[in-house]
């Protein structure tokens, strides 16, 4: 029997995705080893997230460091200590230096609400609705130093409803991280993506799958 991949989380707030790793572990449908939690903010509830599903965790807090490299380098050392297979970034509110990113290719994974490579950076949600778009969602994708512009791994969009504002439609997002984050996550685990000339492969291949529709 192959042995888990293991996993090191990265957040700053809620967790909410650090939960839905958690709910599909416990339930069987994903395998994975959370072997640790990482918050640069002190007051993150994903912390208690962690803490309640016996999680190991840690705080590094960027306000304690003079600059980006040295709290990605403490970072760094602290990710080490469990040599991880896969760095999954859930929340986790930090540009990381092309340093910190260049240590581990292929191994750190972002979500991004958006269907990139629209809307990369922030306000997201409102600038689909302004901008009038008929469809919005979330993508899944492996990060290199530029913002949001890595191989995009699996994205899932839903339509932009007339009387949608951006809280709203960032908790039907949400919905749609929930169930996609753990998927993308246990391809990476279970070895089946690959990647070529910058285009994800699912099992040597481009999919279908890899963009999903909901109608939430």
């Amino acid at each position: 029997m192959r042995k888990l991949a293991k996993a090191v989380v990265l957040i700053s707030g809620g967790g909410s995705n650090l939960q839905a790793f958690i709910d599909q572990i416990d339930a069987n449908e994903l395998s994975l080893d959370i072997a640790l939690v990482i918050s640069n903010v002190p007051s993150a509830y994903g912390l208690k997230r962690a803490q309640k599903a016996g999680i190991e965790s840690s705080v590094i807090d960027h306000k304690e460091f003079k600059d980006r490299l040295s709290f990605d380098n403490a970072l760094k050392a602290q990710i080490d200590t469990v040599n991880p297979d896969v760095i999954i970034l859930a929340g986790f509110m930090r540009i990381l230096t092309q340093e910190f990113v260049d240590s581990y290719p292929l191994k750190i994974v972002n979500i991004h609400p958006s269907l990139l490579p629209k809307f990369t950076g922030t306000n997201t949600h409102s600038r689909a609705i302004e901008a009038r778009e008929e469809w919005h969602g979330a993508s899944i994708h492996f990060v290199i130093p530029e913002l949001d512009a890595g191989p995009v791994i699996l994205q899932g969009r839903l339509r932009i409803q007339d009387d949608d504002t951006p809280e709203s439609l960032q908790q039907r997002v949400h919905k749609i991280e929930h169930k996609l984050y753990p998927t993308a996550i246990g391809w990476l685990a279970d070895e089946r993506l690959s990647v070529v000339n910058d285009r994800v492969l699912l099992d040597g291949e481009i999919s279908v799958k890899q963009l999903q529709t909901f109608d939430l």
